[in-house]
């Protein structure tokens, strides 16, 4: 496997990921039903955002799971990162999700992020839930009935975090 940033010709392989992930509306805030231009704008932000995407280099090097970094915060908040990750549902033994994680957790140290968090991670589902906590992330707050799961009605959502090795601070401003 291999992780890149992502280009805007990445969307392609991209959507069907994204698609595929939200569609259930089990795990992701998104409405199921988001048509494929907007979420192009939900998913590709523009800098300081960085999008990755993973590709398996043995099958023609199809992108199979992607990820979204962007300051959680403007201004004095902005060395912390959020983190949002998918991948290709028919693939979920494979573990992607995973190492896409990883390697996005890496690419915001490069980019001299202090911590990064997600503020959205439905407490109910326990697989990534799991992968979460594997990747050293704890829950520091749940926001009540904040989800609504389309079997369970109204669920909890974690906002977890974890901090990252301490770089040299390099403010990101748009290009």
């Amino acid at each position: 496997m291999k992780t890149r940033p992502a280009s805007q010709d990445d969307w392609a392989g991209i959507w069907p990921i994204w698609h595929a992930a939200v569609s259930p509306g089990d795990a992701y805030l998104w409405h199921p039903d988001t048509p494929e231009e907007e979420a192009k704008a939900l998913w590709m932000l523009p800098p300081p955002a960085a999008v990755l995407v993973m590709e398996d280099e043995t099958a023609d090097s199809r992108i199979v799971a992607t990820a979204q970094i962007s300051p959680a915060q403007p201004g004095l908040g902005d060395h912390v990162a959020n983190l949002v990750f998918m991948a290709d549902p028919a693939r979920a033994a494979e573990n992607l999700e995973r190492e896409i994680a990883g390697a996005a957790i890496e690419h915001a140290v490069e980019l001299g992020y202090r911590a990064i968090q997600s503020t959205a991670v439905v407490a109910g589902n326990t697989r990534l839930v799991s992968v979460w906590r594997r990747l050293a992330f704890r829950v520091i707050g749940t926001l009540p009935s904040a989800f609504r799961h389309p079997e369970r009605g109204d669920v909890d959502l974690y906002v977890m975090h974890r901090f990252l090795p301490y770089r040299t601070y390099r403010p990101r401003r748009p290009d």
